[in-house]
């Protein structure tokens, strides 16, 4: 599997209402260069988020993206993703990591703590995610989060380090400069005209910042 750096994209039921949509987009987005890819779905149709996650399991390992779960675990291991997202409220890292295993990728959403993403790591979280940066979509009521969040956690820590939160094609060269390894997105991607286009815009920033 590639390294966690580069474009990541988060699904979303709303902007992918059937599983060809769903996995149109997502291969548009791997086409453009997408590196990292989060099945998020909150519905209770436990049969079709297993169907789906084992399409996007499928369909990512084809170009070598890594495919993580929001949120569960019993998802992750039954479809064979490769790891799961957690929030602060999602149970533990260090349960999700006896349930995964020790090469599953474990990520948590750190908001603007630098003390969460001690805990995540020491945990046995191997990413973490801080945000929002900007005013999200996805996440209204988020606390902002400062660029210099993000510095603080490139020199203290050796994982990789997510941006989320109201990232766009015009602003995601701020936080890339500040240091994070990915940007995490879903309207900005998704919701685009020619998403392989937009994941390629995303894609070049880390090659020019």
């Amino acid at each position: 599997m590639t390294r966690l750096h580069g474009l990541y994209g988060l699904t979303d039921a709303g902007l992918m209402p059937t599983d060809d949509a769903m996995l149109e987009q997502v291969e548009a987005a791997l086409r453009g260069g997408m590196r990292l890819l989060q099945y998020r779905d909150k519905s209770t149709d436990g049969a079709k988020r297993l169907r789906q996650a084992l399409a996007l399991r499928d369909l990512c390992h084809r170009y070598d993206c890594p495919l993580l779960i929001n949120d569960d675990v019993k998802l992750a291991r039954a479809s064979q993703a490769d790891g799961v997202h957690l929030g602060q409220d999602d149970g533990s890292v260090a349960s999700a990591r006896e349930y995964l295993g020790s090469k599953a990728l474990i990520g948590q959403t750190c908001h603007d703590s630098l003390d969460l993403a001690r805990n995540a790591i020491a945990a046995g979280a191997d990413h973490i995610a801080f945000g929002a940066f900007f005013p999200s979509n996805t996440k209204p009521g988020a606390s902002p989060a400062p660029l210099s969040l993000l510095q603080a956690a490139k020199t203290e820590f050796q994982v990789p380090v997510v941006a989320i939160g109201g990232i766009s094609v015009d602003n995601a060269s701020q936080v890339i400069e500040a240091g994070a390894d990915l940007v995490a997105v879903v309207h900005a991607l998704f919701a685009a005209d020619d998403v392989e286009q937009q994941a390629h815009r995303f894609t070049q920033q880390f090659t020019t910042v």
